[in-house]
């Protein structure tokens, strides 16, 4: 039976906030590109520290479950991991991992003769092209990720980012800076290898950091037809489930359209709890110390 039309206009309204919110930075992304009223570097900054105050403060207000609201003591953590890993390990792995994997794609892009680039002088044109990128690395990411579900030897690096306990923005970057091996390749092998312009790199990741972000959320919103082919806040806090099997579902941290064509999606939208493992939540410091963990003490967590 189909569902009630007040239920089907208030699902259709919830699945808006999200591209909205991404596509609206995009276009704002590719709009300072294009006409240089801004850096785009400099937007992506506002962008990434004044959206996460706004949407903490909109996951107190209107939080999908209220026994997700965060108390001081963990949004303290959660800021832990944010300042580091945009102030450290980001500007760390920029400079000596991810520029090592662009100048050896960008060298066999050379040496095989490939003269396609992802570069647009248009307003579509540069939206297009930066989603090619984001498709193309998604593709990438999606076996990564599956083969740290798959593997306890690489599961150790993402298990910090799964003993979460609870869904919010502040959980997004709570990723160990081990992990960034496997987040970062995708993406740089991507750039570099199809000749991605600066303003297509720009844009690229504007919509992949507040895709991500939205995905984190305590909010009430559902997938809609932005569902259809990028991961939703929705299909996401499914692969953070404590149970077992369904978080061994919709790997993409942004394009969800792997997960559908290679069998391992999931529409179910609600989870009971979220977490990994034993479900508790872990110290700062143990959080750190995982990958170092022997396989025993690993799983008994």
């Amino acid at each position: 039976m189909p569902a009630p039309f007040p239920q089907t206009l208030s699902a259709t309204l919830r699945s808006l906030p999200q591209p909205i919110y991404v596509l609206g930075f995009t276009l704002l992304s590719a709009s300072a590109c294009l006409h240089a009223w801004v850096d785009p570097w400099q937007l992506f900054t506002w962008v990434l520290w004044l959206s996460f105050p706004a949407l903490l403060l909109a996951e107190w207000l209107a939080p999908r479950r209220v026994d997700w609201k965060l108390e001081w003591r963990e949004l303290g953590r959660d800021t832990f991991w944010v300042l580091a890993t945009y102030l450290f390990w980001v500007p760390f792995y920029s400079v000596y991992y991810d520029a090592n994997i662009e100048a050896l794609f960008a060298s066999m892009r050379e040496s095989i003769g490939l003269t396609f680039a992802l570069a647009a002088n248009s307003f579509a044109g540069l939206v297009g092209m930066a989603l090619i990128a984001i498709l193309a690395a998604e593709f990438i990411t999606y076996w990564v990720h599956r083969l740290q579900h798959r593997f306890l030897f690489f599961w150790r690096m993402h298990a910090t980012h799964h003993h979460i306990s609870k869904m919010s923005v502040g959980r997004t970057d709570r990723t160990h800076p081990l992990e960034f091996l496997g987040l970062n390749i995708g993406m740089a092998v991507i750039f570099s290898f199809l000749g991605a312009s600066p303003e297509v790199v720009a844009v690229a990741v504007m919509f992949k950091v507040t895709t991500v972000h939205m995905n984190h959320v305590n909010l009430p919103l559902t997938s809609g037809i932005f569902g259809w082919v990028f991961t939703t806040a929705e299909s996401h806090q499914l692969h953070h489930s404590l149970d077992f099997d369904e978080s061994n579902t919709n790997y993409g941290c942004a394009v969800i359209l792997w997960d559908r064509i290679f069998g391992t999606f999931s529409a179910k939208a609600d989870i009971d709890k979220c977490g990994n493992g034993s479900g508790r939540p872990l110290p700062l410091l143990t959080q750190l110390a995982l990958p170092f963990f022997s396989d025993k003490k690993l799983k008994e967590l």
